[in-house]
């Protein structure tokens, strides 16, 4: 969100020296002053097209500068695409990104709207409409614009330059987070203690800004691509082949290896703000919500299969009531839970049994056919 500042004369606009050695064919403006992720990001974004390829970034408050230049973001009080004018702080603007997303859009937000198709494609090497370029598209703007979770940062930068809460409730939280992606931008800015307050000072800064802002949206790009496009095939083919493991449809192995990452669940609990500890969790249980809703699977997958990487046993998990849930739609039978090895064994018929946690959302088995006569057990207990 852009502050008041005086506006420089308009015969010495204020310009940051483009990332590139090339000499820059258009100008993107911004505002000068202080700066934020939202601008920093829009500016580094807009510059990996082809249209604004090594652009010269001004940045400037003034009409009639900004009249003159080619594309204009998070200042001007217009936002008009089809004069690349990208502005969100007017009255009336609710532009969101759509696909069923609600989130009021920052300036960021709308050149990775207009722009987000070519910036994947081009990190694939795919035409824009290839049908893998259309799922990161969605799936980098789910995980990084709206409500990011980029190396352990929240960065959420549409809701945080649009002033939305995370949280429905007006208590105050029980602690500050100043690790964003937003806050350390933030923190880029001129120290007002610095004796020097210079324009050039300040633009040097807000390159540095662009770097810092545009690197993780690049690293998100390249998780996905490298990642989790893949492990969403994976789970695609296991999810298509499930009723070969069992004439219910509702249990799915997976078959070949799928990645472990870690993901930061946010929760409330007694109305007030908190956070759950980082918990390890795979990314197919991720894909499996969306495939099952994409694909109309029906009745829905109730246990999957894997290997553990370590012991090689096998592990029959229970599939959450949803992503952000714990409760299971069917959890391992009450009378197994708890028991290990032998004991378990023997209160469920069947051999090489391991363990079974006592909340019931997950079981093990020596064989992979002990695991399946686990979850076939469940399903009918």
């Amino acid at each position: 969100m852009a502050t008041s500042s005086p506006s420089p004369t308009r015969a010495s606009p204020s310009r940051v020296s483009p990332l590139s050695t090339q000499a820059p064919t258009r100008r993107v403006g911004t505002h000068n002053g202080s700066f934020h992720c939202d601008e920093a990001l829009g500016c580094f974004m807009i510059r990996l097209t082809d249209k604004f390829s090594g652009a010269e970034i001004v940045r400037n408050r003034d009409p009639q500068v900004l009249d003159t230049l080619d594309a204009v973001l998070d200042v001007g009080g217009v936002y008009d695409p089809s004069r690349d004018r990208y502005d969100h702080h007017q009255k009336g603007f609710s532009e969101v990104f759509g696909h069923g997303f609600t989130t009021k859009l920052s300036s960021a937000g709308l050149i990775y709207k207009h722009y987000g198709r070519e910036i994947i494609a081009k990190e694939l090497r795919l035409d824009e409409g290839h049908q893998d370029v259309h799922r990161l598209f969605l799936a980098v703007y789910k995980s990084f614009m709206e409500l990011s979770l980029v190396s352990l940062k929240i960065v959420a930068i549409d809701a945080i330059d649009n002033g939305i809460n995370q949280f429905d409730t007006d208590k105050p939280p029980k602690y500050v987070n100043n690790t964003t992606l937003s806050s350390r931008v933030g923190r880029l800015n001129l120290d007002w203690m610095d004796p020097d307050q210079s324009q050039e000072k300040e633009n040097e800064a807000f390159q540095r800004a662009m770097v810092l802002a545009g690197s993780e949206f690049l690293e998100n790009v390249c998780f996905h691509a490298r990642s989790w496009l893949p492990a969403r095939s994976i789970v695609m083919e296991c999810l298509t082949a499930r009723e070969k493991i069992d004439p219910s449809g509702e249990i799915m192995v997976l078959d070949r290896f799928c990645p472990v990452m870690l993901i930061f669940v946010l929760y409330q609990h007694d109305i007030h703000r908190r956070f759950q500890e980082f918990k390890e969790g795979d990314q197919w249980k991720l894909h499996l919500f969306e495939l099952e809703e994409e694909m109309k699977i029906d009745p829905p997958i109730k246990y999957v299969l894997y290997q553990d990487d370590r012991s090689k046993h096998w592990r029959v998990q229970a599939v959450a009531v949803s992503p952000d849930k714990f409760e299971s739609r069917r959890p391992l039978p009450l009378r197994w839970r708890g028991l290990r090895d032998e004991d378990l064994s023997k209160v469920s018929g069947i051999p090489g049994c391991v363990f079974v946690h006592m909340s019931g959302f997950i079981g093990g088995n020596q064989s992979y056919d002990g695991a399946l006569a686990m979850a076939r057990a469940a399903l009918k207990l």
